[in-house]
C-alpha cells in the first residue's frame, strides 16, 4: 500500500489541470516563493491561451499566466519537447504579456513587472547549473556602476533600478538536477523530475502538493487520462531522441563529404536541426494518432500534443 499513497501527479500535468484552482493556489505559491526567496501570494490565474492575434499566432503554451499580491504577472510554463527558437518564444511571450496586459491610452506607469518560469523535460544547449536566472541590469561600461533611474511617484522623486521594472527569466532545467535534496528548493526540484515527495518535508507547497496531488484520488477517468499523458510524453520523447541521433549523423556525413571544419560544422547544425523538427512533428501526429483511437478527447490530445483541435479532428 505504501507504493501506492506515494505515488504523486507529475507538476505538468497538475498545472494543466488541478492548480489552476483557488483551492489548489498554496502548491503553486510555494514553487514560486523557494524560487524567488520571497513570500509570493497569488491573487488570481489569468488567461493564459487565449487572445490570439491571429489564426497564424502559435503562441499558446503558458500553461499558468497568474497575478500576485503586488499586482506583478507571473508566467509558468512546463515544456516536455524541445522547440529549436525557445528562447525567442519566451522572449515574445513576456512582451505580448506586458502589452496584453496594458490599456490602449493607459500611461507606461501602469506596466506591471512580468517574471518568467519556464520548467524544462529536456537537454537545453550547455551549462552546469539545474536553475538559471536572468535579470536586466544596466552597467556602466567604464564606471562598472548599475544605472539608477528617478521617478516621480506620488509627487515625490524616488530612485529606481531599470531590474526593478524589466522582466526576470527562471529557467529549470529539471533533467540537470542529480543532487540529494537537502533545501527547499532541492526538494521542489527533485519532486519536478521525479515526481516524489519525501513525507518529512518542509519546503514550502510540498506539503500540500502531498495532500492534493495524489494518483490514487483521481476518479478512474482522470487516471486514465494522465497514464495516456505520461505514455505520450514517452513516446514524444523516443521519436525526438531518435531523429535526434540521425540529424547528428547526417550531419557529420555531410560535413565529411565535404571534406573542411566548416562544411562539418555546418552539416551538423542543419541535419541536427532537420532532425529535431521533421521528428518532432512526425512523433506529435503519430502519438496523436494513437490516442485518438483510444477514444481520448481531442481536448486531452491538444493538451498532451501541444496540436490544435482542428490539426486533430483532421487526422
Amino acid at each position: 500500500m505504501g507504493e501506492l499513497k506515494d505515488r504523486y501527479i507529475r507538476f505538468d500535468w497538475a498545472i494543466k489541470r488541478m492548480l489552476r484552482d483557488k483551492a489548489n493556489f498554496a502548491v503553486l505559491e510555494g514553487l514560486l516563493t523557494v524560487l524567488f526567496e520571497d513570500k509570493t501570494q497569488i491573487v488570481e490565474i489569468l488567461e493564459s491561451e487565449g487572445n490570439q492575434l491571429a489564426e497564424t499566432d502559435k503562441f499558446n503554451r503558458v500553461d499558468i499566466k497568474a497575478k500576485n499580491s503586488k499586482g506583478e504577472i507571473i508566467l509558468v510554463e512546463v515544456q516536455n519537447t524541445r522547440e529549436v527558437y525557445y528562447l525567442e518564444r519566451i522572449l515574445y511571450g513576456v512582451a505580448k504579456t506586458i502589452t496584453e496586459h496594458i490599456s490602449l491610452g493607459e500611461s507606461y506607469g501602469n506596466i506591471k513587472k512580468v517574471y518568467s518560469i519556464s520548467i524544462v523535460y529536456f537537454d537545453l544547449g550547455k551549462g552546469n547549473d539545474y536553475l538559471y536566472h536572468g535579470q536586466n541590469r544596466f552597467i556602466g561600461v567604464h564606471a562598472d556602476d548599475e544605472l539608477q533611474i528617478t521617478t516621480k511617484q506620488e509627487d515625490a522623486l524616488l530612485p529606481k533600478y531599470p531590474r526593478e521594472i524589466f522582466p526576470e527569466y527562471y529557467i529549470i532545467r529539471v533533467n540537470e538536477f542529480n543532487k540529494v535534496a537537502k533545501t527547499p528548493l532541492e526538494e521542489w526540484v527533485n519532486y519536478l523530475k521525479t515526481g516524489e515527495i519525501e513525507p518529512e518535508t518542509k519546503a514550502p507547497g510540498l506539503s500540500e502538493a502531498r495532500e492534493k496531488l495524489k494518483y490514487y484520488s483521481m476518479t478512474p477517468g482522470e487516471r486514465h487520462a494522465y497514464d495516456e499523458h505520461l505514455n505520450a510524453i514517452m513516446i514524444q520523447n523516443d521519436v525526438l531522441s531518435t531523429a535526434k541521433m540521425e540529424g547528428l549523423a547526417e550531419g557529420r556525413a555531410e560535413g565529411r563529404a565535404e571534406g573542411r571544419a566548416e562544411g562539418r560544422a555546418e552539416g551538423r547544425a542543419e541535419g541536427l536541426e532537420e532532425g529535431w523538427a521533421k521528428g518532432k512533428a512526425e512523433g506529435l501526429l503519430s502519438t496523436a494518432r494513437k490516442l485518438k483511437s483510444m477514444g481520448m478527447p481531442p481536448e486531452d490530445i491538444s493538451l498532451a500534443t501541444g496540436l490544435t483541435i482542428e490539426e486533430i479532428q483532421e487526422l
